[in-house]
């Protein structure tokens, strides 16, 4: 059989649709000060609540070097700040700036015009159907990273 006739790789799919998107939304988001690079660290702060580098790296799923620039970055554009952890005054948790929590919900309200568009021709049931695809690959994806990793 020809690769012509072989079904698409879904994991090109969702890189493409990935990268697509980003770039999307990084254009409307540029207009708010923010970019779709920063979104694990928004929505992991968006509550208010401080965390530490090491736990925004884990919920970005990046490296702490990673993590350390793009909060230094971050910092430096007014979005986040750095403030003592009371638990261990060595420390510093990361928290969102007022600017930046006022400008939350104007980043929402673009997300969700966005996906609303991406997903203009599912039905209700075609995107939780694909919703559970995904859940299910993170799912695998995750567990062959922890098979990889020893833990």
């Amino acid at each position: 059989m020809s690769d012509d006739h072989l079904p698409p790789n879904p994991l090109k799919l969702v890189g493409r649709a990935h990268r697509s998107f980003a770039r999307i939304a990084d254009v409307e988001l540029r207009d708010l000060g923010f970019a779709t690079g920063q979104m694990p660290v928004l929505m992991g702060l968006k509550g208010g609540q401080a965390l530490s580098q090491a736990e925004l790296a884990r919920i970005a799923q990046v490296e702490q070097p990673s993590m350390a620039q793009l909060l230094n970055r971050m910092e430096r554009d007014g979005l986040v700040e750095r403030v003592p952890d009371p638990a261990d005054k060595r420390s510093r948790l990361i928290s969102l700036t007022t600017t930046a929590a006022k400008r939350m919900p104007k980043v929402r309200a673009v997300m969700d015009v966005l996906k609303a568009q991406a997903l203009v021709d599912f039905t209700p049931d075609e995107i939780a159907q694909l919703a559970n695809f995904m859940e299910r690959l993170n799912n695998n994806i995750d567990q062959m990273a922890v098979e990889r990793s020893g833990a």
